[in-house]
């Protein structure tokens, strides 16, 4: 951490942090890379507490395998390829299904060491969970794209490892009637892990996981346990060109319909309102955005878009002088040319 305080501190290049290099929907530009590999180790592990301290370097797997050791796991299942580092899923806000349960990445970071462009260190938070102090400094950084500084380093809350698990499948051909069981299953009293529709040509399924003691049962009062490999599931999430939209859990039929009308698949986090439209090509951008609008449509692949205005443009604008003052830090990647 001392050493990337020393090479920003009157850096003058533009810069891009680099993990594992597993985001191929970040936009490359003529950056100077900022690795990093040497912050590679997991500081603390407080197994009675539940939290962990980690150097953005680690790579994920790594630092579940360590966890996994002492019966607890960090709550988030990005995409990943292999070799996705903790800095980069705190700087992308990438998740994946288990955020039905246990909410997105920023949800669980309980403090963050971060390297600003002037070579200062700055802290907020702590190590563990109920402390609060400068929690909105992680939350800032949480899906700030490596725009703002250098994720140094992160502290974590932590939860068990299930000892089992089990997926229930329902299968759906019409885009209403899939929508009405989603609303059904999400009133009843069961605690999923996992809550996820997928739609491809014309079919769909609501997949939902439930894990530890009573998986069986819970997953039995809803339908037939089945397999799914939900890696194939997080994979959804990446194409040539993929839309993530913000809305309402009632949108999913209009961003079903939006989808199929411009060869695109789906995968949604149902109860959240979020979904991931991957499509073949830009060509369809447009048209989804005007179908779907008012609701938010960011594209995390065909970067041109990116530089549309955003709303809260002039905060966040505001936002990059005060941490960022020298523009070094991916200047014009983030949404509105940012």
């Amino acid at each position: 951490m001392q050493e990337a305080a020393r090479l920003l501190k009157g850096f003058e290049k533009p810069v891009r942090p680099v993990g594992g290099a597993t985001k191929p929907w970040l936009p490359a530009r003529e950056e100077e890379p900022l690795e990093t590999g040497g912050l590679d180790r997991v500081l603390e592990h407080n197994v009675g507490d539940f939290t962990a301290v980690l150097e953005a370097g680690v790579p994920f797997a790594d630092a579940q395998k360590a966890f996994a050791e002492h019966g607890q796991r960090l709550a988030w299942d990005p995409p990943d390829p292999g070799g996705a580092t903790i800095g980069g899923i705190v700087a992308s806000a990438d998740s994946g299904p288990l955020r039905h349960r246990y909410g997105g990445v920023r949800d669980l970071v309980v403090g963050i060491n971060v390297v600003l462009s002037d070579g200062t260190i700055a802290k907020a938070g702590g190590k563990v969970i109920k402390n609060v102090a400068g929690y909105d400094l992680a939350k800032l950084f949480a899906g700030s794209m490596g725009t703002l500084g250098l994720i140094a380093a992160v502290s974590v809350r932590l939860h068990p490892l299930p000892d089992q698990t089990a997926t229930v499948v329902i299968e759906h051909t019409n885009p209403d009637h899939l929508l009405e069981e989603v609303l059904k299953l999400a009133r009843r009293p069961l605690e999923a892990d996992k809550f996820d529709v997928v739609w491809t040509g014309g079919h769909g399924r609501i997949l939902m996981e439930f894990s530890g003691a009573s998986a069986l049962d819970q997953a039995g009062q809803v339908g037939n346990v089945r397999d799914v490999d939900w890696d194939d599931v997080r994979g959804m999430q990446r194409g040539e060109v993929v839309i993530k939209v913000s809305g309402r859990p009632t949108d999913l039929p209009k961003v079903i319909r939006a989808a199929d009308d411009h060869g695109g698949t789906v995968v949604s986090r149902a109860a959240l309102g979020l979904s991931w439209i991957a499509l073949q090509n830009a060509e369809g951008v447009a048209g989804i955005r005007a179908a779907l609008g008012p609701r938010n449509c960011v594209v995390l692949d065909g970067v041109s878009e990116a530089a549309e205005p955003a709303p809260g443009q002039e905060v966040m604008e505001r936002l990059k002088a005060r941490f960022d003052p020298a523009r070094i830090f991916r200047p014009g990647v983030y949404v509105g040319g940012i």
